[in-house]
């Protein structure tokens, strides 16, 4: 990809965190200071985003090999369609998750080492900010509001994905701010 004035930034953190909000309200924030700014998340609403939420719903059922190519292959078509075109005219692309959710949450079930090499061509963010809350919050916040869990939506399962988040934000070249909210 050529290079831009465009930015792109990714919001990461467990089911419950606040992601969609904090990657909202920069959105909303970024657009009042006059810099064209744009919501987008993954998985997405095309039609491979719809097989994965369909998974994570227990909806539909898929090996955990399949989820994670089928993240990938959602990824390449959300970036060739949506992210590198606006980046591309300037804009700048907030993202609710992107590749360290893959990696965070997808390594629970999945070699890590798998993960990052189907991941390792995509762009990375300028900069990936890292919603770090506690797995018990999130527990709390997803009973308040929601009637039922998703597949990763477990105590003892989010709390390995933290840590999984917090190993990858110790590495420079992946640019993850660790924002604690809470």
């Amino acid at each position: 990809m050529t290079k831009s004035q465009g930015m792109f930034i990714a919001i990461e953190g467990l089911d419950g965190s606040g992601t969609s909000t904090q990657a909202d309200l920069l959105v909303n924030n970024l657009n009042k200071l006059k810099r064209t700014a744009f919501l987008t998340k993954e998985p997405t609403n095309n039609l491979i985003g719809g097989l994965i939420r369909g998974t994570l719903t227990k909806d539909w059922q898929a090996s955990p090999e399949c989820l994670q190519l089928l993240f990938a292959a959602d990824r390449a078509h959300h970036l060739d369609r949506m992210i590198i075109p606006a980046l591309l005219k300037d804009k700048t692309i907030v993202t609710d998750r992107y590749i360290f959710s893959t990696i965070a949450f997808g390594s629970v079930q999945c070699d890590k080492i798998w993960l990052e090499e189907i991941n390792r061509r995509f762009l990375l963010p300028d900069i990936t900010f890292f919603i770090d809350v506690p797995a018990s919050k999130c527990i709390k916040r997803i009973k308040n509001t929601r009637n039922q869990f998703e597949l990763f939506e477990r105590e003892k399962v989010l709390a390995e994905v933290r840590e999984n988040y917090l190993a990858l934000a110790k590495n420079k070249k992946q640019r993850i701010k660790n924002t604690r909210l809470l």
